[in-house]
């Protein structure tokens, strides 16, 4: 008798449920992207790291007023009629959302509390979450290592679970005995795709670990750039930073598995250097995209990161912040 594969149990640390995603609508709330930031925000510092926010749509043309800001001064109108007139703007009531996350296997791994696929899973619903509560329409691209599934961006709390729910389907078909299918420029579709859809005066945020970068992702993370607010919450595991100074680390892709010594010199010197490299090669490419950059570590809580990062919360041990 054929035996029935084993259901993933959504423990929240290596696979998530539906119920985990909507629950974090509530720890969401007084979250903002795009509000003004506090002074210690990820988002308050440089040029590069301020969010356009809200399009501005033409409202009327009137007369000039003192204290308007001369920069709004409509010239052509101003000569033709021969008084200064200002052009005045609204802001757009809502914009549109896209989140792309990744949900490949280079993310099922965790050394500690979560496995990176589910941290991602999570900073996803907390994005959704808090797009949804400013007003926002919501949409996503969810991705795995031959897959690409998009939901358009809606403002409606169905949409959010429905972008959750396709979340989940991903994070719960990893699992450690997939064959070895990747393909390896999936990412670089993923950002085609985007370029494709998104358009102008979208807010972005790609939740990845960033790996198979390609010499093509540099220019299309500018293009995406040059239009829309894009953000990069990088999920990565403490082990990226420090590796344990004693015991073996098994390495596995499912099919082969190896065991590594940590304790040998010829094993954490190059593997410390592989690592710290990857997590320099992603903050290189996000400064080179003028692409503010946030860490999520797999060991902390997602939330109190967020807070964090947004100069909403209250200090705490972070792994390596890149410049």
């Amino acid at each position: 008798m054929m035996q029935q594969p084993l259901q993933p149990v959504a423990d929240g640390h290596v696979y998530v449920s539906l119920e985990h995603l909507m629950m974090f609508e509530h720890r969401a709330r007084g979250l903002s992207f795009i509000a003004r930031q506090p002074v210690s925000s990820v988002l308050s510092g440089t040029r590069a790291s301020r969010l356009r926010g809200r399009g501005l749509s033409f409202d009327e043309l009137r007369h000039y007023s003192p204290g308007d800001d001369l920069r709004h001064l409509d010239w052509r109108a101003s000569l033709r009629l021969g008084k200064p007139f200002i052009r005045t703007f609204t802001e757009e009531r809502d914009r549109p959302t896209l989140l792309l996350v990744d949900q490949r296997m280079s993310m099922f791994f965790g050394s500690r509390m979560n496995l990176k696929s589910v941290t991602a899973a999570e900073v996803a619903a907390l994005a959704a979450w808090i797009a949804f509560q400013a007003g926002d329409r919501v949409g996503g691209v969810v991705f795995d290592d031959q897959s690409i599934e998009t939901i358009r961006p809606l403002r409606s709390r169905a949409r959010v679970e429905a972008l959750c729910s396709m979340i989940v389907r991903a994070n719960q078909a990893l699992n450690a005995t997939r064959p070895d299918v990747a393909e390896g420029l999936i990412f670089d579709r993923v950002l085609r795709n985007c370029l494709n859809s998104a358009g102008h005066d979208h807010l972005i945020c790609i939740i990845s670990d960033f790996a198979g970068v390609t010499e093509h992702t540099l220019p299309l993370l500018r293009q995406l750039r040059a239009h829309n607010d894009v953000l990069a919450l990088q999920v990565v595991d403490p082990m990226a930073t420090a590796l344990p100074e004693r015991g073996k680390v098994t390495v596995t892709q499912g099919e082969l598995q190896i065991d590594l010594n940590v304790e040998q010199r010829q094993v954490t010197r190059p593997l410390g250097a592989f690592l710290n490299g990857r997590l320099d090669d992603v903050a290189t490419l996000m400064k080179r995209s003028q692409i503010p950059l946030m860490l999520f570590d797999t060991a902390q809580d997602t939330v109190a990161q967020l807070r964090q990062a947004l100069g909403r919360g209250q200090p705490s041990r972070s792994v390596g912040a890149r410049p």
